[in-house]
Order: structure tokens, then C-alpha cells, then sequence
């Protein structure tokens, strides 16, 4: 069977739990690739023994999370097309739709790179930056607005290859720009003594490095779909499709965000040295978040595809599959984490208070885990299936109608113990929510098509 034809057969036919395995593992295997990503920088920062300059990594981290939210407003739109058409059986508008999502993915970056700079330090006063950590939060965003577009590049490259089925090609990308940020961190931090800024500008080109080995693999013809010059221009249908599906994608990723800096500005008041210890928790934390993330982006192609071809009988025993094999995944992980916090905290950080803390943080925010990974999987189904305002709705009711209320609420009530837990409480609520949604539309197009 040729390659083309196994992607196919893996999205379209092979048994429900297997096809889950083989697109999501993969894929885990390469987001473990990005958990070393995110650590790496947190890791050598820790080594120069300033927790100013590790909580400022923290502050900063919304940008990241911006810059990528609005590449996923390209890539999770272009790929949600992309794969319905594939279903449909009209590769044509599959590559065009590809070749879009590339040059919109270049006009974004450079206006999120000209606009950032502009208003850099209203943007650092924002994500609640004091005088400790004001100017090592300046330099790291700085570098990262100016790098935008190796970022914006290397991940809607990486979702436009997972679209097609081609998720081992999509790793190579993750895997070469990590290798690059593990090398260059040491050697930009302590070799050049640029210290966090030298930890940005190694984090920028390791970006650019996968967004190369990313488009070289769409050059040399190894995938099923290839941008070419005669579809530069995006058709109506083209733009309405991706930004359909995008720009809510993009807003859950900003009200993620917005909660993030939320969270800080609160922590704050706890001292700057809370920050530091939440940071490195949540890094830590992201092992977990990125089997959960693997899974539900494992999936999506297959539910978009299944869309597409009306087999919802599928999607049905697809999601079965995905939900219990992402919540037996991440219980396992939360009791490793349970009964380590303290070792792997001390990882990062060699203070008694900031091991504490993030230690208490890890423990209590772990509880997310058997939950979001349903809500995840949920969300990214509907966005699949070119139904963005469903899973709009979902993020929209889990951060604005939730989590943020119960943060400030928790918050006033118990203290720091009440806002760790706002998370855990959001997230169970949510996952009885995003399924019984999910279930209730996929049985409901099943009726109507009988």
C-alpha cells in the first residue's frame, strides 16, 4: 500500500482505538519534543540562580501563547478544510487551501512583529511585570515579537502536515528546532552572557530552524498536499473556511491567555517569588498538558475526515476511544506527579521557597488532568468539523463564565489554596459540559442522515 494510501486508510477505515494510537502517539512522542522546548529555556535560566529573571520566562509567557494563537487562526482553519476536503475527495481545493494558509501565516507574523514593538512596554506593564522583573521581561518579548515569524511558521507548517495524516513529518520540524534550542540555550545564556535574552533569541531560532525542515519536507515532495505559486491568491470560499473555523480558534487561544495574565497579576500579590514557583509548576505541568493536546490533535483529522465522508458512526467510536485513552493516559501521569512535585521542582530551582510553593502549585493543579483532556478532544472535534462556534462556546464558557470568576472569587474567599483550585473545579464542570455537547451533535447528524 502506498504511503498516500495509508494515511488515507488510517483516517478513513482502520479499527477506532488504533487509528487514535497511531496518529496521537506519534504526535506525543513530538510534543514531548516541545514539554523539552518550554523546559530547556526555564532549566539553564534556573541555573543562573535569579528567580527575578525565571519569573520574568512566566510573565513573558502569554506573548508566546498570543503569537501562537494567532498562527493557530491559519493552521486550525486551513487544516480543518483541508481535511474535510480530503474526505470529500477534492484534493484540489485541498492544496489551495494549504497554500493560503502559508501566505496568510507570512502577513501575520509581520504585523504582529510591527504592532508589538510599538506598544512593547504598555504590553510588559500588562502582564504584570514590577520593578524586579520589569526589564528581563522587556527583553525576552522583545525578541520574541522580532522572531514571530519563525514561531507563526513552525507551527501552522506542523498543523498543515498533521492535516493530511503526515503527523511523523510534522514531528521532524519539532524534533530538529528543540535539538537547536537545547544546543544554542547554554551557549547564548552563558557563552555570550546574554543571559534571558540569550534564552529568547536561541528559543526564536530553533523556531526557525523547524519551520525550514518543515517547508523543506513540502519542497522535496514528501507529502500528499504541496503549496504551489498558480494558488498564491485564496479563493472566497477559501478565506471564509479558514477564518470560519480560525478566528474562534484564535480567541479561545487569547482568552487562555487573558486568564494566564489574570492568574500572574494575582499571584503577584503573593510576591514575585510565587510567580517564579507557579512558572516552573506549569512547565512541569505541561508534560500532561501536551499527551492530553497529542490526543485531541491525534484525532481531529480523523473526525474532520469522517465529517466529510458523513461516517459518524465513526466519529462516534473515535471519540469513545480518544476520551479513554487520554483520561487513563493522564491519571498515570498525575500520580507520578503527586508523589515527585518536590524533585522535579528542584529541578529548576535550587530556592527553599520556590520548591515549596511549586511543589503545592504542581499537586493541586494536576487535578486538571483526567478532566481537560475530554474537553480538549471536544473542542478541537468541533473545530474539526468546520464548527467553530461550538467550540468557541466551550472555551468561552470555560474561561470567561468559569475560570476567571472562580479565580477571583476563590481567590478573595481562601487565598492562594482557593485560586490553585479555581483550575481542577473549571475543568471538571467542563468535561461533563464539552461531551454531552459533542455526543448530543454527532447523534443528532447521525439521525438526520439515516
Amino acid at each position: 500500500m502506498k504511503s498516500e494510501d495509508k494515511r488515507i486508510y488510517t483516517l478513513s477505515s482502520e479499527k477506532p482505538a488504533k487509528a487514535v494510537i497511531k496518529l496521537s502517539v506519534p504526535l506525543i512522542a513530538g510534543m514531548f519534543v516541545m514539554v523539552l522546548y518550554n523546559l530547556v529555556d526555564t532549566y539553564f535560566i534556573g541555573r543562573m540562580h535569579d528567580d527575578y529573571q525565571l519569573a520574568a520566562v512566566n510573565l513573558a509567557y502569554p506573548v508566546m501563547m498570543i503569537t501562537i494563537a494567532i498562527s493557530n487562526m491559519i493552521g486550525t482553519g486551513a487544516s480543518s478544510f483541508i481535511a474535510r476536503c480530503l474526505g470529500a475527495g477534492d484534493e484540489g481545493k485541498a492544496n489551495h487551501t494549504l497554500t493560503a494558509g502559508v501566505v496568510l501565516t507570512v502577513i501575520n507574523s509581520v504585523i504582529v512583529a510591527t504592532v508589538g514593538m510599538i506598544f512593547i512596554n504598555k504590553i510588559v506593564h500588562v502582564l504584570g511585570a514590577a520593578s524586579n522583573t520589569f526589564e528581563y521581561t522587556k527583553q525576552y518579548v522583545a525578541v520574541i515579537l522580532i522572531g514571530s515569524i519563525f514561531t507563526m511558521g513552525n507551527y501552522t507548517l506542523g498543523q498543515l502536515l498533521r492535516s493530511e495524516g503526515s503527523v511523523k513529518y510534522s514531528i521532524i520540524g519539532m524534533l530538529a528546532g528543540t535539538i537547536a534550542n537545547i544546543i544554542l540555550d547554554p551557549i547564548f545564556i552563558f557563552g555570550f552572557g546574554m543571559q534571558i535574552r540569550g534564552a529568547a533569541i536561541a528559543t526564536v531560532l530553533g523556531n526557525a530552524l523547524g519551520m525550514v525542515v518543515s517547508a523543506l519536507l513540502y519542497i522535496m515532495g514528501k507529502t500528499l498536499l504541496r503549496p504551489s505559486v498558480k494558488y498564491v491568491k485564496p479563493t472566497k470560499e477559501i478565506l471564509g473556511e479558514i477564518y470560519l473555523v480560525g478566528i474562534p480558534a484564535t480567541l479561545e487561544t487569547l482568552l487562555t491567555s487573558v486568564a494566564y495574565v489574570v492568574n500572574n497579576n494575582l499571584a503577584v500579590a503573593y510576591g514575585e517569588l510565587t510567580v517564579a514557583a507557579m512558572g516552573v509548576a506549569q512547565k512541569v505541568l505541561s508534560v500532561g498538558n501536551y499527551i492530553y493536546q497529542g490526543f485531541a490533535s491525534g484525532t481531529q483529522p480523523i473526525m474532520g475526515y469522517n465529517y466529510g465522508a458523513k461516517n459518524y458512526k465513526r466519529m462516534m467510536e473515535v471519540l469513545k476511544a480518544g476520551v479513554l485513552s487520554v483520561s487513563c493516559t493522564e491519571a498515570v501521569v498525575m500520580a507520578v506527579y503527586g508523589v515527585s512535585a518536590p524533585l522535579l521542582i528542584g529541578i529548576f530551582s535550587d530556592s527553599p521557597q520556590v520548591i515549596s510553593i511549586g511543589a503545592r502549585v504542581l499537586r493541586t493543579v494536576m487535578l486538571i488532568l483526567p478532566f481537560v483532556g475530554a474537553v480538549s478532544m471536544s473542542r478541537m472535534s468541533f473545530q474539526a468539523m468546520g464548527k467553530p462556534f461550538y467550540a468557541f462556546a466551550i472555551t468561552l464558557v470555560r474561561q470567561l463564565i468559569l475560570y476567571i470568576p472562580l479565580l477571583l472569587i476563590l481567590n478573595n474567599r481562601f487565598g492562594f489554596k482557593g485560586m490553585l483550585f479555581a483550575q481542577p473545579v473549571t475543568e471538571l464542570i467542563m468535561m461533563m459540559v464539552s461531551l454531552t455537547l459533542l455526543y448530543s451533535f454527532i447523534k443528532r447528524k447521525w439521525s438526520e442522515a439515516a
